[in-house]
């Protein structure tokens, strides 16, 4: 990774002499690692976004540049907004925040340069102007994902605010829809003081911002605004003339006219769930686990009747035996359907009272069924896709653990099970956890009904 000299007083970094063959190349890092191209993928009030690569990993990046001048980091106010920017990047680390990979300053160009991750699909207002028809169920999946992201900032020790959360905020990879929070240049790590500043864009701001005295809720405010957009296709307030009116609506609890067209019933009330007073406003772990969000993502399956799940699990007392010595038994079953004119199978791997299945067909992403144990011999069944080129089994079985609140002991377990899995059905996996001894096991011990293996 290039040096990330600190930007309140460490030694800047300056540009390599050696320049590059490449008339598509515009700059070089001081390492020589990344290249900035010619081509703009992105641009702001304060800094303009290039695409670059990274040849040491063979990887596409994008290359942010802030001029320092007196019209934008003139101040020391704007540059230490910056700092704090870089700061934040440089200690988030979730599957749903923005990566930083490097920063510097260019003295001799005055611009601070930052290398992040690069979304081709744009932000995620750009990627819902150009696609106008968007299923409910892709929008309760960025939705979490957002949600997730806004968890991991607010349980922070202090909680960390973004301020300035908004569609063109949040990136999103079109090919397996996966979406990041990024652009902290507003954010903010919450002080011992009641006085805060206002800032942020005003379409999306809660009312509360406008008393100087709120926490991290705001954020939530700004979420049912990104939610409000995504399904109607349109920006807040945009019946609006100018910033006196926004405000005004704003301040007397004025809900967009943008919300009356929302007209699915369970849609409208989660939105205005997030645009609630501050007092009854939720906070993002909450949120996720609003039978809303859960009815697509991870499903619950009792005897083959799905329902949201509204409750934790009961496992029985005696389930937390030590596992870590018990082998893993591997078999093969007929699941029904067939390829090619020939019979089709799905491998089951046992641990314990755990079950996974998943069919051996090598798709991304991998779909998977996770069977666990409950009281009376019972099972229920956790439906849930995993992608291979962004999940690990150990980011699946953690999330499973916490919005299921399964018990913590048995998130080894389930990462263990997935990570056999793949070890069998994909070529050159890489576990994240040593899964341990798989033993062939005999075919006939499934049941057709449902219940456990």
């Amino acid at each position: 990774m290039a040096p990330d000299p600190d930007l309140a007083g460490g030694e800047q970094a300056e540009p390599p002499d050696d320049e590059v063959d490449d008339p598509d190349v515009d700059e070089v890092d001081p390492t020589g690692r990344y290249f900035r191209y010619k081509e703009v993928v992105g641009s702001g009030a304060f800094k303009t976004v290039y695409k670059g690569f990274d040849v040491v990993e063979g990887i596409e990046v994008a290359w942010a540049k802030v001029e320092i001048n007196g019209r934008t980091m003139g101040s020391p106010k704007e540059m230490q907004r910056l700092k704090t920017e870089i700061q934040l990047l440089r200690s988030l680390q979730h599957k749903h925040i923005l990566k930083l990979y490097a920063s510097w300053v260019d003295n001799k160009k005055r611009t601070v340069n930052l290398i992040t991750e690069l979304f081709t699909s744009g932000n995620l207002r750009e990627y819902r102007t150009k696609h106008k028809k968007v299923d409910m169920k892709a929008m309760r999946r960025w939705a979490k994902q957002i949600l997730i992201g806004l968890a991991y900032l607010h349980s922070q020790k202090p909680p960390i605010i973004h301020r300035d959360l908004k569609c063109d905020n949040i990136f999103i990879n079109g090919n397996h829809g996966k979406v990041k929070i990024g652009d902290f240049g507003l954010a903010m790590v919450m002080q011992q003081r009641k006085t805060q500043s206002i800032q942020g864009t005003l379409e999306f701001m809660a009312p509360e911002i406008f008393g100087e005295n709120y926490n991290e809720l705001v954020d939530i405010y700004s979420f049912g605004m990104c939610m409000l957009e995504m399904v109607t296709g349109e920006c807040p307030y945009s019946e609006c003339q100018g910033f006196v009116q926004i405000y005004k609506k704003i301040s007397e609890g004025v809900k967009p006219v943008a919300l009356s067209k929302v007209k699915d019933a369970e849609v409208r009330s989660f939105i205005e769930s997030c645009l609630a007073s501050a007092a009854d406003r939720l906070p993002a772990s909450e949120l996720l686990k609003s039978p809303f969000l859960l009815k697509d993502d991870i499903i619950i399956n009792d005897n083959k009747t799905s329902k949201p799940l509204q409750e934790p699990i009961a496992f029985p007392p005696n389930l937390d035996l030590d596992l870590e010595a018990t082998p893993i038994f591997v078999s093969l079953l007929p699941n029904g359907t067939v390829d090619n004119g020939k019979g089709s199978f799905s491998l089951v791997l046992r641990r314990g009272g755990f079950v996974l299945e998943g069919d051996m067909n090598g798709s991304n992403p991998v779909k998977l069924l996770l069977r666990i144990p409950v009281p009376n011999g019972k099972c229920k069944n956790i439906e849930f896709a995993f992608d291979l080129e962004n999940d690990t089994s150990v980011s699946v079985a953690t999330e499973m653990v916490q919005e299921l609140e399964l018990p913590s002991w048995s998130m080894p377990i389930v990462a263990k099970l997935v990570d056999a899995f793949l070890l069998k059905t994909v070529r050159g996996w890489r576990p994240c956890v040593q899964v341990g001894q798989m033993i062939q096991a005999v075919q006939n011990t499934a049941s057709a009904n449902g219940k456990c293996i």
